[in-house]
């Protein structure tokens, strides 16, 4: 539900900003146990023009055998399309806090000896983000952070880019 959350925050309802299509769905029996996969393509409208199809593959347990016997679940195909949907996410993003700790990765780095902030660097976003209209600590919820001392220059760029303002005027404006 929090990825369905994201997407609708970020591109408006099901089936109006985002929708997925589910392209196959099949089953893997490997020893005692079966699997189901499910395959999506996930659309967003971004710009008022719809996306190329990001692709997803999830999967869940369809049988497994158990010290009582074989449990079958019925909700397998229900779980192997989360699983999908929350791969074709990753693509956009969404959830990659989760797997960057504290936001810095090694993807951050610019090219200077150093991904910290320089207190010019934070002047010049605050005043950015006051001519914009973004309430600084909505950004900071945003990243999950305390203080803007805890961005990454990958953050900044991401928050200067003008093709991102729309998004950050919606979810952090003032």
């Amino acid at each position: 539900m929090w990825r369905i959350k994201c997407l609708t925050e970020q591109f408006g309802p099901c089936g109006i900003g985002w929708y997925y299509k589910t392209v196959e769905k099949w089953t893997e029996t490997v020893g005692d146990e079966t699997c189901a996969f499910v395959m999506i393509e996930l659309y967003v409208l971004y710009d008022g023009k719809w996306s190329q199809p990001i692709s997803g593959t999830g999967g869940s347990r369809l049988a497994t055998n158990e010290r009582s016997g074989v449990y079958v679940s019925d909700e397998c195909y229900k779980m192997a399309t989360t699983d999908a949907l929350s791969v074709a996410c990753k693509n956009l993003g969404i959830g990659a806090d989760v797997y960057w700790k504290e936001g810095k990765t090694k993807y951050d780095q610019t090219g200077s000896a150093s991904n910290e902030l320089s207190n010019t660097d934070i002047s010049a976003l605050r005043s950015y983000m006051k001519t914009n209209g973004l309430d600084e600590k909505k950004v900071l919820e945003k990243y999950r952070l305390t203080s803007i001392s805890q961005l990454t220059i990958g953050n900044v760029k991401a928050i200067t880019d003008p093709k991102n303002l729309e998004y950050f005027q919606r979810n952090c404006g003032e």
